[in-house]
């Protein structure tokens, strides 16, 4: 006789209930008034460098993704870069050049994007003389505290003209965010925590002199970590080999970096604090997942909301209870070779990880919105990897089509379980239901490699929507495997590099051809919808009359 532990058992009896519950039509009152909720997950949106801002191509998609997928806010690296020209010596005087934030500051402005203002890197003027530096573009990381005087007049000089330029009332809409992960020792920041620190002190004294009602925060720290790696004034790896020890690290607990100690520094200072940010990545090690130290240690996919309750909890114990939460990077991984960036999957991961983390942060933004984007230079492939939910060619990834429909949702929550979300709009009273399969199969690691991990198990999308008018029309939008998943088909296009014009256009067409039908509602006021829905895949159901 087979030897069956009480474990499988367990397991089976409660995918069989779970099975039985989904086979169940599940009954939503559309005239239900609803419960009021934010659409945090269009707040902000991540994109690489200020300078390729400056290009057009970046500028077509900030606007092509403003108007689908709502994106209020976008946070850049390097705005005080040697290649923005922030700072200009000439026979020993320093002056200030804004021309070329003005440039990108103008453009976004008009775009109806405000900008997460990101305080780094350092002109070569202010930073240590044989300052290290990141990326090819070389930015640098390397601080001289001798120097911080003159980095805080340059923040102080900076806000004011954005104040000169923009008026109060706009700039008091801003946020401005010291630095970008300085816990990453010697990759964006070769100084110690309370290093940045005291960069923290000098950056928010120097705004807020200019008004002190502008918003300010930091430490835009990457990203949670279940051991004391990061508890000294810069990183231990060696506290961290038991994470490769431990046969599932789900089993461990996750804590974000520098947070606690930030918020008490800043009690002790007096220093005002307006919101926290931090990045995170549902993987570890930080710096890259797929290949080397941390390759295959990725997290559940509920991780990113385990770490906002975190988050929110650590919060609500300090000095500072009542100020906001930016998740200023986030996506399925920190690595801009990571080929699931370009699949399916990732787009299910991204509407079950924002739906579930409804009413726990102020944003979570997806890094990034395009492929231009160049801390690694240029990419080989038009498919590399990249963060991007648009390709270089302007060619939209499952990603993107996550975010539109996400976008499409109401204001108002009348439903929700693990893969169904139904909303309606406060102005129009327009119903919007958003379903989604993550395979169950998958939930213990969020995806990433190049496996394509297009398979797993069908859900039964089985729902009724009662309270409707006799004949009311709505649209069902799909995105599968066969419809708006660019990657394979370009895969099935025998890989073109570089694809001509003519290529680019029907891969162009493929990519914005979702699977769509419409039904309507019964002589009852009824709308029945019973399908199945295909592995990673989405169903946008919206209300048209």
């Amino acid at each position: 006789m087979t030897k069956v532990s009480l474990k499988h058992i367990l397991f089976a009896f409660i995918l069989n209930v779970a099975l039985f519950a989904q086979a169940q039509n599940i009954q939503v009152d559309a005239s239900k008034s609803g419960e009021k909720f934010d659409h945090y997950w269009s707040k902000m949106v991540g994109a690489g460098r200020a300078n390729e801002a400056l290009r057009a191509g970046w500028l077509e998609q900030m606007e092509q993704v403003q108007e689908h997928c709502g994106f209020e806010y976008v946070r850049f690296h390097g705005l005080f870069h040697d290649d923005m020209f922030p700072v200009v010596e000439e026979r020993g005087k320093i002056s200030y050049n804004w021309q070329y934030i003005d440039d990108v500051f103008d453009r976004l402005l008009d775009m109806n994007v405000k900008p997460f203002v990101e305080l780094a890197f350092l002109p070569t003027s202010m930073a240590a003389k044989d300052s290290k530096t990141v990326f090819w573009w070389k930015a640098n990381i390397t601080p001289d505290e001798s120097k911080f005087n003159e980095w805080h007049d340059l923040m102080k000089a900076f806000t004011q003209h954005c104040v000169d330029r923009y008026g109060i009332d706009e700039v008091l809409t801003w946020y401005f965010e010291v630095w970008n992960e300085p816990n990453l020792y010697q990759l964006f920041w070769d100084g110690t925590k309370s290093q940045y620190f005291e960069l923290y002190k000098q950056s928010v004294l120097a705004v807020k002199s200019v008004d002190n009602r502008l918003k300010v925060g930091g430490p835009s720290t990457s990203n949670f970590v279940p051991d004391a790696r990061f508890k000294g004034e810069v990183i231990n790896d060696k506290v961290s080999e038991a994470v490769f020890n431990v046969e599932d690290i789900n089993t461990l607990d996750w804590e974000g970096v520098w947070i606690e100690d930030f918020l008490k520094y800043c009690e002790k200072e007096n220093l005002p604090v307006d919101f926290v940010s931090c990045h995170p990545y549902p993987t570890d090690y930080a710096f890259n997942p797929e290949t080397g130290k941390g390759r295959g240690l990725t997290r559940a996919v509920n991780s990113t909301k385990l770490d906002l309750e975190w988050l929110n909890k650590t919060i609500a114990k300090s000095a500072f209870p009542d100020i906001e939460i930016h998740l200023t990077e986030w996506n399925t991984s920190p690595s801009s070779r990571d080929p699931m960036h370009d699949r399916l999957p990732a787009a299910a991961y991204i509407v079950k990880t924002n739906l579930d983390c409804i009413g726990l942060t102020n944003s979570l933004a997806f890094w990034t919105f395009t492929d231009i984007f160049e801390e690694k230079g240029g990419a080989s492939s038009i498919f590399h990897g990249g963060f991007g939910m648009i390709n270089y060619q302007g060619l939209e990834k499952p990603s993107y089509h996550a975010y539109r429909m996400l976008n499409q949702l109401g204001d108002k929550k009348i439903y929700k379980d693990d893969y169904l979300f139904v909303s309606k709009k406060s102005k129009t009273n327009k119903v919007v239901a958003l379903a989604y399969n993550y395979p169950k199969e998958y939930e213990d690691a969020v995806p990433s490699g190049s496996n394509k991990r297009e398979d797993g198990s069908n859900k039964t999308l089985d729902f009724s929507l009662t309270g409707l008018k006799a004949g009311t029309l709505f649209e069902i939008e799909i995105l599968d495997k066969d419809h708006g998943n660019i990657h394979s088909f370009w895969e099935d296009m025998g890989e073109p590099e570089p694809p001509t014009r003519e290529q680019i256009k029907v891969m162009d067409a493929y990519a914005n051809t979702m699977k769509t039908d419409y039904i309507k509602a019964d002589k009852n006021g009824v709308l029945k919808i019973k399908q199945e829905i295909t592995p990673w895949s989405l169903v946008l159901i919206k209300q048209i009359n």
